[in-house]
């Protein structure tokens, strides 16, 4: 980490290989960013990480974790206002909850600047879907950028902060997973520390900033004015770039991920397509565009997700009168997932059969995998949580998901949570369920980070309606699924200690009166909690409570004296019932050809939150661990 520090910190130019996600905490240093916020969400919290690794004293600029993506947002934006510059990250979903901020922004003057970085997800490799978040740019009459590359990261940001500097709006930086997630060697521009200028600099006469009807039409007019000087800008932008192979016949438009993925694939080709490769994706730097569309005779549009250049592109042509043949999207698959070599492979076959071999050269036949779901850690609290749920509820009994670790509760064999949208969702959704629903019970799951983040309007009407809802409130004290960030009720923020927000204490301000309580590992108690609190005929709540175990773990392997434990079985008493492999399904467990169950000694962590389901007793209380081996 220090290393990192220093990277980030060095004054003189240099070059080193990093994340895109770090290239990016190099180029706000650089731009002299003030402000960073957000809440955390895949591709995006390496941002943090090496925003972390430099101490609080060297910090250039302020950094918090929100409580959502949303209040992230105005942060962001009071900071902006007020004459500092400042960034906003969080992951692509995380821009709906932001939304309602977000499409305002472009009608406010910022006169500090600010830039959105998004870490969309083509692929859903850790979201509920893969939406096109460049539809937003043009729903808010925003600048769009999408770099493809680490490099890419850093000099785009540079060229989004000046240019929202410059003309005092918001400007979008599109990440998608595999740019975050990449690394290469990255050349940094030497630079002097700026000083920060913490004098307010709001004032009502820069805006106007209140968006009344009067105000509306004129704040819009001056959004589009800004946007077309951008698209002037755009077409003079050094960061579009032609790759000229001389080939007039036929040529390529792309932007992001896909420019290095078809770079991968034209190795193989002998008269590779010309590139216009595009930096600005929102406004369109119509005149570039214009300018490839005349020189080449076919054009294959390229790009992940919908079909937002191809639409563009076409309209230009059109208006234009130009002869080219466009082609765009031509089989349904172009509209899903990541444009890998592969894909862009079948992409380009697809409009030109001739121009590239039937398969990738050296492409490396595909191993035969076997399929492993997703699993929670070794002794995570919510295993013991669906262990003991399941057990209370009956067959036609409906319980619906949230986001978080504990949405893997759906998979077999716990198979709780039916129903999932997105983060909060599940209270609401369950008082749904419960309307003219007299015969099946409803029970709904919600994390403690997700309580702070979305889930308190749900839980609010629940209450105010009188919904016959039983929400299990999965504490934990972490923001897990996404690295262990702190939230309202951890008794810490990224800045140091703060007072925690007692999860029990915010539901009874709220009026809830039946609150249970219950450590997750206390499996049968947990299931006569629940049994108890269907019977209730109002809204009633259950903490199940239990550290994030791998957060604990880790922070007790750190300690002085620490000696790691682990279970083992008895075979003599096993009675090989599989409630351990089949029921409780802790990865610890495996079972080998002749059924005898074995204990991975790499993943016990020795909590014994399995004794209790064996009711043979074969599993045998944590030890100290051996050396090597599994037992029985």
């Amino acid at each position: 980490m220090k290393h990192m520090a220093d990277m980030l910190l060095n004054r003189d130019a240099c070059q080193e290989i990093v994340m895109g996600n770090t290239a990016l905490v190099r180029a706000m240093i650089e731009a002299g960013t003030r402000v960073v916020t957000s809440y955390p969400g895949s591709p995006t919290p390496e941002i943090a990480i090496a925003i972390r690794s430099i101490p609080p004293e060297k910090r250039p600029f302020y950094f918090e974790f929100s409580t959502n993506e949303k209040v992230a947002t105005e942060v962001a934006c009071g900071a902006a206002v007020n004459g500092h510059l400042s960034t906003v990250f969080f992951k692509s979903v995380g821009l709906n909850v932001a939304a309602d901020t977000f499409v305002q922004l472009g009608l406010m003057n910022l006169i500090g600047g600010m830039v959105i970085v998004l870490g969309d997800d083509p692929g859903a490799n850790s979201s509920q879907n893969e939406q096109d978040n460049r539809h937003f740019a043009q729903l808010a009459y925003t600048p769009l950028l999408e770099p493809a590359s680490p490099r890419e990261v850093y000099l785009y940001y540079k060229a989004a902060a000046k240019l929202s500097q410059d003309l005092q709006m918001p400007v979008l930086l599109r990440l998608t997973t595999h740019v975050c997630h990449a690394k290469a060697k990255v050349a940094f521009a030497p630079f002097k520390p700026r000083q920060g200028d913490d004098t307010p600099r709001f004032s009502p006469a820069n805006g106007p900033y209140v968006p009344i009807a009067d105000n509306v039409f004129p704040m819009k007019r001056r959004a589009l004015a800004k946007l077309a000087r951008v698209s002037r800008w755009a077409d003079g932008c050094d960061l579009n770039r032609v790759v000229d192979h001389g080939n007039r016949q036929r040529g390529i438009i792309t932007a992001g991920l896909p420019f290095l993925s078809l770079m991968d694939v034209l190795t193989a080709c002998a008269t590779p397509p010309d590139i216009l490769k595009l930096a600005v994706v929102h406004p369109l730097p119509r005149a570039t565009v214009l300018k490839f569309l005349q020189d080449h005779q076919e054009i294959k549009i390229l790009e992940e997700l919908d079909d937002i250049l191809e639409k563009e592109i076409k309209s230009l042509a059109f208006d234009h009168r130009l002869t080219c043949r466009i082609f765009g999207k031509q089989d349904p698959e172009q509209w899903v997932g990541e444009y890998t070599p592969d894909a862009v492979h079948g992409a380009i076959r697809t409009a030109w059969p001739d121009l590239l071999p039937q398969k990738i050269s050296n492409a490396t036949p595909p191993l035969a995998i076997a399929w492993r779901p997703a699993q929670m850690c070794p002794g995570c609290g919510h295993r013991s949580a669906f262990h003991a749920v399941k057990a209370a509820l009956g067959p036609e009994d409906i319980s619906v998901a949230d986001i978080g670790c504990h949405t893997l509760g759906f998979l077999p064999p716990y198979e709780v949570g039916q129903l999932l949208m997105c983060m909060g969702a599940s209270t609401a959704i369950g008082s749904g369920l419960a309307l003219f629903n007299t015969q099946r019970k409803v029970v709904v799951f919600l994390g403690d980070s997700t309580f702070f983040h979305a889930g308190l309007p749900g839980i609010i009407n629940a209450q105010f309606n009188h919904h016959p809802v039983t929400l299990i409130l999965m504490e934990n004290g972490t923001t897990a699924m996404t690295g262990h960030q702190s939230h309202p009720a951890s008794g810490e923020n990224f800045n140091g200690p703060t007072e925690a927000i007692p999860l029990r204490q915010v539901l009874e301000g709220l009026g809830v009166e039946s609150i249970y309580e219950v450590d997750a590992y206390q499996q049968a108690k947990l299931t006569e909690m629940v049994k108890s609190a269907l019977r209730e005929p109002h809204f009633n709540v259950i903490i199940a409570r239990h550290p994030c175990m791998l957060k604990f773990t880790r922070e007790q392997r750190r300690k002085p004296g620490y000696q790691a434990r682990q279970v083992t079985i008895d075979p003599q008493r096993c009675s090989r019932q599989m409630i351990c492999i089949e029921q409780f399904a802790c990865p610890t467990f495996s079972r080998d050809r002749q059924g005898r169950i074995h204990v991975n000694p790499d993943l016990c962590i020795g909590d014994g939150s399995c004794l209790q389901t064996c009711s043979s007793q074969a599993i045998q209380s944590p030890h100290l661990k051996a050396s090597r081996g599994n037992q029985e």
